[in-house]
């Protein structure tokens, strides 16, 4: 004992805590920096944070290895060699924005639709859309479209919200949760916490998803679904739930459409839309007097089974055409469980299940409430059955009816907003009128004349031109994709290089890794963007980027406006894009510059700010024409959306001049005062607003007062969805807009106002390829940029594709690391395999965005990530197959567009090793060089 080294069990960790805001993935968790001597020595949770409580997880430690990344880039960057070459020299910032002006002011002077804006995965949505609607161009979106649109659209669209920044299980009462297709990397903290808690309470967890890892693993019962079927799965639960009559009728009856009367009459240009009155408001039978009332009128007790007799024809409520509709023999389990890969009495069950917890567990809260119609209750009474989804059951060409069948499986059962069941998030709930319609009038040197994104209510919203062509570069709301509200960047660079609806100019891009793991097709991609025309011009002129990496992309722009790390920058998670907070209470936050860069590069927003100054663009210029906005930190404090609305909602200033939050003037002071609080504002929700929000007239008066509407927006789940109604009908010859001849079938049968279930359109083709192939997200990585961590890259720092147990015996595997050849309608890879027996018999799947380019990220250029790591993209594409029409069919959910990366089907083959995974891109050019082999630095202290 004498001998043992004395240990400082105590040593100073920091001489200073500064707390601000995660960005190592989209969950946005409140954390601790701590510093020395002006440096970031670590990061830690922060336990006062309303999203994470402390909680952090490996992505969110590893920040300080993100912040000093080898592979940062160090100034403004100008090719100088051939696109793709990574050949660069470094320029100033003014240099930099002069020539970025000089590119842009004749586009807007003449053409501002050569513009195509998007941005990737940043949270300043709500700016860079502002930046782009100034600017003038149609052609901004963000990264959504390949993303999650399915799974928000369907939800808004539906029931005025979805999962994860829309809503959450209630993780403190629930007593059964069911999880779909939920990958690790989104919004891990809060779900982590969330299933412990619910577990450690004795409810139960049941996983629906091809793989079993991460949440899956931990599930009390597991349904390993074949992919792009989990529709038909949750149609068949619906069909036992009519079948067995265990619905909540109440629940039906005052707060959706299901007793609204729809038009049955075939000669009518309404048929199948709601009958309405001289108002034009929606009518229900009252079930007190058997006449026909306002949906919204005041002590109305609508009725489920109503009917009104007119001109000859019975007009019947909604719920009558779901009874028929949803018990249908051909939702039955057994007409389904081939299909799905689930046996017909494990839905049964599960049915059953759902079912008995819903209505014989239900629980009650002794609060009272008052809903919309002016009728008062007693109790809050909750069926603790509550369900979340994600990217899983959305990026497939039929997600979302899916995504839509999912909901309607919760309303049925009463689990939308009421204790124990999934609660909305605050400014959330917001019924789809409450969001503006998509704008595309784009003209020279004026501002767009809306905003870009939003849901349409019919055809007439579409972005057509007069000649019926698309006022788009990505075609989002058209024919093609009605309902695209998050728009289709993967569609951009192939549309674009087509010239398909028409050429641009100059493609200015931020944080969207196009040119690898953010595109499918990625060789494709590549040759796309290095592409020339016959006057040995590139066909997509020019290509201006921004990110704070060495990432792939950097290699194929024109110009770099590098982007710092998220400790150095001020940025804005506001109530007007993606706020943070949880369903008790509404938050939104900051980040700061905790650290000052030791680079010459700038925060992407305030970048922004000074070129939509030198651009002149109105809301970026004084009337004097001085710029506006010095920074990002400026806009936020001082930009005014809408009277008393701003980006942040916390400490603004009162009429008193006391500190006002949610609505009021602007407050010099307001960044400060995130800053003393943490990074971030929070106000809990009232008790009596607590659940029933889109009914609740005190959560209504409640978010007028918070700045959420200007007035009370009650409203009712739309179940049965009229603005689809209206392109079937346009697609059946009724309306002024009409869809072409050729997309008439198509729009008939995938626009159903009831959720219904087909083929994924890749299944169409041929049966050679018939094993499904997926990716995910691991818990410790988020897209590409965690795979350059070094901490990160110890836990992925090689990713094999995932092979079940039959289909590995089948080609003979024996030990894990033999390779196979991988092979698609589009291409084929030749990768790593190993053997998980968890998994659906039909399914491959591999972690995603772990393969790196060689040269890319400053990684040397045999780092495995380059020769063991791989991407599914190479065998994925924009499009679908040829059908001999001529035609260029996107693979895509015909209705919003969302990307079908989950629809891939393969074949494997055993093949020899090769010495590094096919494809093997020739090594791009490094314009921040080469990494140390070894990383390592000392924080304080002696060396």
């Amino acid at each position: 004992m004498t001998h043992q080294p004395k240990v400082n069990l105590s040593p100073v960790v920091s001489d200073e805590v500064r707390k601000t805001t995660c960005y190592m993935c989209a969950c946005r968790c409140g954390i601790n920096v701590h510093m020395k001597e002006g440096k970031v020595a670590y990061i830690e949770g922060n336990r006062d944070h309303p999203v994470n409580k402390g909680v952090l997880c490996a992505k969110g430690s590893a920040g300080i290895m993100q912040h000093n990344a080898p592979s940062r880039l160090r100034a403004p960057l100008k090719r100088v060699g051939e696109r793709g070459s990574g050949e660069f020299e470094e320029i100033s910032w003014d240099e930099a924005l002069t020539i970025a002006s000089g590119w842009l002011e004749p586009l807007r002077d003449n053409a501002p639709e050569k513009l195509a804006f998007f941005t990737g995965r940043d949270q300043s949505q709500s700016f860079t859309s502002f930046w782009a609607q100034s600017f003038g161009t149609p052609n901004y979106a963000a990264h959504g479209g390949f993303c999650s649109v399915n799974m928000a659209a369907a939800g808004i669209y539906t029931m005025g919200g979805a999962f994860w920044e829309f809503g959450q299980p209630d993780w403190d009462r629930t007593k059964m949760v069911m999880i779909f297709g939920v990958a690790e990397d989104h919004d891990s903290n809060p779900i982590k916490m969330g299933i412990g808690n619910a577990k450690g309470r004795g409810a139960k967890i049941i996983g629906v998803n091809p793989v079993r890892s991460g949440y899956n693993a931990v599930a009390d019962d597991w349904f390993g679904i074949t992919p792009g079927t989990d529709g038909l799965m949750i149609l068949a639960l619906i069909y036992e739930l009519f079948r067995a009559g265990k619905l909540d009728l109440e629940y039906l009856a005052r707060f959706s459409n299901a007793p609204v009367l729809l038009n049955a009459d075939p000669d009518s240009p309404d048929y199948g839309l709601a009958i309405r009155n001289d108002e034009g408001v929606p009518q229900v039978v009252d079930a007190r007097n058997g006449q026909l009332a306002d949906w919204n009128g005041q002590g109305v007790e609508p009725y489920l089974k109503g009917s009104w007799r007119h001109g000859g024809v019975t007009h019947r409520s909604v719920f009558q055409h779901m009874a028929e509709h949803f018990m249908n023999p051909d939702h039955a389990p057994e007409n389904v469980a081939d299909k799905t890969g689930i046996p017909a009495n494990r839905i049964k069950a599960l049915a059953a299940e759902l079912a008995r917890v819903a209505f014989d567990e239900a629980i009650e809260i002794d609060q009272e409430w008052t809903d919309f119609r002016g009728k008062k209750h007693a109790k809050m009474v909750g069926r603790p059955v509550a369900m979340h989804a994600m990217r899983g059951i959305s990026a497939h060409s039929n997600g979302f009816q899916t995504c839509r069948a999912l909901h309607m499986l919760q309303i049925v059962l009463g689990t939308v907003e009421t204790p124990g069941g999934m609660r909305f998030k605050p400014p959330y709930p917001k019924p789809f009128t409450a969001h503006p319609k998509p704008h595309g009038k784009s003209e020279p040197g004026s501002p767009l004349n809306g905003p870009h994104l939003g849901f349409v209510h019919g055809p007439e919203d579409l972005l057509l031109d007069d000649d019926g062509n698309p006022k788009r570069i990505d075609k989002a709301f058209t024919w093609e994709n009605p309902m695209s509200s998050h728009g289709l960047m993967h569609m951009v660079i192939s549309n674009a290089h087509a010239g398909d609806p028409y050429k641009i100019d100059t493609l200015f891009m931020y944080m969207a890794n196009m040119s690898w793991n953010s595109s499918m097709n990625t060789t494709g991609v590549m040759d796309m963007l290095t592409d020339k025309d016959e006057n040995g011009d590139y066909v997509i002129p020019r290509i201006i980027y921004s990110d704070a990496y060495s990432s792939e992309m950097v290699a194929y722009a024109d110009l770099i406006l590098p982007d710092t790390t998220y400790l150095e920058r001020h940025d804005c998670i506001s109530l007007l894009d993606r706020p943070i907070c949880e369903a008790d209470a509404v938050a939104d936050a900051i980040r700061w510059p905790v650290v000052e860069p030791d680079r010459d590069v700038r925060g992407f927003q305030s970048m922004l700010c000074d070129l939509g100054a030198r651009l002149n663009l109105p809301g970026f210029v004084t009337e004097d024409g001085e710029q506006k906005y010095a920074d990002y930190a400026d806009y936020i404090t001082n930009h005014i959306r809408r009277p008393g609305i701003g980006p942040l909602a916390g400490w603004r200033k009162g009429s008193d001049g006391e500190a006002s939050h949610g609505r009021g003037d602007v407050n010099p002071d307001q960044l400060d005062a995130y800053i003393e609080n943490g990074g971030f504002w929070m106000e809990h929700v009232p008790e009596e607003a607590a659940f029933f929000k889109p009914f609740n007239m005190a959560y209504q008066d409640w978010a007028v007062k918070m700045g959420f509407f200007d007035s009370p927006q009650p409203y009712i789940f739309d179940l049965y969805s009229e603005p689809m109604r209206r392109f079937q009908l346009a697609a059946e010859g009724h309306g002024r807009v009409q869809p072409p001849d050729h997309l008439r079938p198509q729009i008939k049968k995938v626009m159903a106002p009831l959720p219904i279930w087909y083929e994924p359109l890749s299944d169409a083709g041929s049966t050679e390829y018939d094993v499904h192939a997926l990716t995910q997200r691991p818990m410790a990585m988020y897209h590409s940029w965690g795979s350059q961590n070094a901490w990160l890259r110890q836990l992925h720092g090689r990713n094999p594709l995932y092979l079940p147990t039959n289909i590995w015996e089948k080609h003979g595997f024996k030990t894990e690391g033999e390779w196979a050849r991988v092979t698609s309608p589009h291409g084929s890879i030749t990768i790593p395999v190993a053997h998980m027996a968890a998994l659906n018999p039909n399914t491959v799947w591999t972690w995603n965005a772990i393969g790196k380019r060689r040269g890319a990220w400053a990684l040397d250029e045999n780092a495995p990530e380059a020769t063991k790591g791989f991407l599914l993209n190479h065998v994925i594409h924009e499009l679908l197959p040829p059908k001999g029409d001529g035609l260029r069919w996107s693979n895509s959910d015909p209705i919003t567009g969302q990307a079908a990366w989950f629809d891939l089907k393969v074949k494997i083959e055993k093949v020899d090793a090769p010495e590094v995974a096919i494809p093997d891109h020739a090594p791009i050019k490094s314009p921040v060089g080469k990494g140390p082999d070894q990383l390592a630095w000392n924080v304080g202290g002696k060396k």
